[in-house]
């Protein structure tokens, strides 16, 4: 009897004291939060305007070296060429596709290395916006949604968080803007003292007042 009893108390003590530790969990899609988020769409606008650079400078180099490839294949052209003018197209053609070889190498190195900045910083900012909201609702974890193979719907928090993220870009883009106004007051305010004052003659005498007369009193 004694032994039940004890079990049963040391059940109800463990049940206690899981209950008093029980953590709050939510998830949040991270894809969703980049694809929707101001920042992860501004961040995914740059990315795209450096990915268009380097796609033109490629072109742009692979159309140069089309039309030196069409000239060394047209032999009226090169017969109408020295020997001299002929190596060295055959040498500017070799140049320029070494020179795509090697913008086609940094392209890929230079987006490489812009992803993962990006990553970096989308990663900083979920995770910020993340525990604002787990703060406020008063969470343990909270975890990224691609990791867990099934969590109920109810525990998915990724719209908060997107609303978070775009709170923190605002108040970001806000004060960039003040420090842009403020630094373009202190330039244009430091233009202006540079700007030498009209000299003044040393013997220049100012033009005598003239006096009025008024009329007197009767």
């Amino acid at each position: 009897m004694k032994k039940t009893a004890f079990f049963l108390l040391a059940c109800s003590l463990c049940f206690s004291l899981h209950c008093r530790d029980a953590i709050n969990i939510a998830v949040v899609n991270f894809t969703t939060c980049v694809q929707e988020s101001k920042f992860g769409k501004k961040e995914q606008e740059n990315f795209d305007n450096l990915r268009k650079q380097m796609v033109s400078m490629i072109e742009e180099s692979q159309k140069e070296l089309q039309e030196l490839s069409q000239k060394l294949e047209d032999t009226d052209y090169l017969d109408s060429l020295s020997p001299k003018a002929e190596e060295e197209l055959k040498m500017k053609f070799q140049t320029k596709n070494q020179d795509i070889a090697r913008i086609q190498n940094q392209y890929y190195q230079v987006l490489q290395q812009a992803n993962m900045q990006v990553m970096q910083k989308l990663n900083e900012n979920v995770s910020k916006a993340s525990e604002a909201v787990a703060l406020k609702k008063n969470l343990g974890v909270v975890m990224n949604k691609e990791a867990c193979f099934y969590c109920k719907p109810s525990l998915e928090v990724t719209k908060l968080v997107i609303d978070e993220m775009d709170k923190n870009y605002e108040s970001e883009e806000k004060t960039r803007r003040l420090s842009e106004n403020s630094e373009a007051k202190e330039q244009k305010g430091t233009n202006a003292s540079l700007v030498p004052e009209k000299p003044v003659a040393l013997n220049e005498k100012k033009a005598p007042k003239k006096k009025t007369s008024r009329s007197k009193k009767k």
